[in-house]
């Protein structure tokens, strides 16, 4: 499967390439909640939701006290800014 350009925004691929795309940058889909997928790094962990509006991401443990850290991307923002700025870590 070939991926949109990842100049394009994240709206404009299609369900079946954004779950591609996130599978090649090592995440796993949860097998009962089908929007959320999960990706482990050597030093963060992450939740990655695909929301109505919005890709949200939880960095696992990742803040000051071990707390969660939380941020979302709006969907019309470049396939290739989302993966920038989620899969550099928190």
């Amino acid at each position: 499967m070939t991926l949109p350009d990842a100049d394009l925004p994240l709206y404009s691929h299609p369900l079946p390439e954004i779950e591609e795309w996130l599978k090649s940058q090592g995440c796993e889909q949860d097998s009962t909640e089908l929007h959320c997928w999960r990706v482990v790094r050597p030093l963060w962990k992450a939740e990655i939701w695909l929301d109505v509006e919005e890709l949200v991401v939880r960095y696992l443990e990742a803040g000051e006290g071990s707390k969660d850290i939380s941020r979302s991307f709006r969907y019309s923002l470049t396939r290739q800014d989302i993966e920038d700025a989620v899969f550099a870590g928190p």
